[in-house]
């Protein structure tokens, strides 16, 4: 039975998992930090608030799936995972060190984690035919996908929304985490996306928009799934990438760097008084 935590505890504890995943970048010597940030209150609420998953048996075959395609943003999903037990805490110090698990992209290897992402434009794809196969086998298991803005670019994405939409995949949910930045500047420069909702309607899936790091808001949009009988689902999460630490906010700079000594006090400072401690 899930202990529901309050929007101000889960948002306590997401800041909690953002200080610590800036903890094991430092060790490491890299991480993206930026793409994590953004994603954190999503990743954060699905596992204390909604998905059906056994730390304890994590192969357990009636577990809900879930992807995070946007693997690169793994400090997200490690920090969670270990906290509800998925691993031992303390193997978060091994991050991409020599003889752990952890590597800088999300891998199957860890428990917990289904697949390998971070070649984007895979994870939807994935997800959408472990939920074809889901319904092949008469499984109620539903199927959760955290995607980037930037890999809706790639055309393996679409091509997966469009068998998604046309196969009826209703316990099918995307969220894209909509930060609007890609590793080298905005997503409207580089290749815009917009009309965004007005896309995935065309593939035939049902769309939610909601403030990614607004809990209420997530929550509102996770209730209604599946938003339509025989559509998929997806939320549009608008979020700020970075998220958490105010010089590291909307630069794309972020996306794959570590605060040097001058930055650090005042990362861990902010981060540290939104988790208390």
């Amino acid at each position: 039975m899930k202990t529901i935590l309050t929007d101000k505890e889960l948002e306590k504890l997401s800041y909690g998992y953002r200080k610590r995943a800036l903890e094991m970048a430092l060790k490491a010597g890299g991480g993206h930090l930026a793409p994590a940030f953004s994603a954190q209150d999503i990743v954060t609420l699905l596992y204390r608030d909604f998905l059906n998953v056994d730390p304890k048996n994590p192969q357990w075959p009636d577990r809900d799936r879930f992807i995070l395609s946007k693997g690169h943003a793994c400090l997200a999903l490690y920090t969670v995972l270990a906290d509800l037990g998925f691993f031992p805490k303390e193997a978060l110090d091994t991050f991409t060190q020599p003889g752990g698990f952890l590597g800088g992209h999300s891998d199957r290897t860890v428990p917990g984690v289904e697949v390998n992402t971070g070649s984007l434009g895979h994870g939807l794809p994935l997800a959408v035919g472990m939920a074809f196969a889901r319904n092949i086998d008469k499984k109620a298991f539903r199927v959760v996908t955290v995607l980037s803005d930037g890999e809706c670019q790639e055309g393996s994405t679409w091509e997966a929304a469009q068998f998604a939409g046309h196969h009826k995949l209703e316990h099918m949910l995307a969220i894209v985490d909509y930060n609007k930045f890609q590793s080298l500047g905005r997503v409207a420069d580089i290749l815009s996306l917009e009309p965004f909702a007005d896309r995935w309607k065309s593939f035939g899936w049902s769309v939610q928009e909601a403030d990614g790091h607004d809990f209420s808001s997530l929550r509102n949009a996770l209730k209604k799934f599946p938003f339509e009988k025989s559509r998929p689902s997806v939320i549009i999460a608008h979020t700020v990438k970075g998220k958490g630490v105010s010089f590291m906010e909307n630069k794309p700079i972020w996306h794959y760097r570590n605060p040097n000594k001058e930055e650090l006090p005042i990362a861990m400072a902010e981060l540290a008084a939104k988790c208390g401690g």
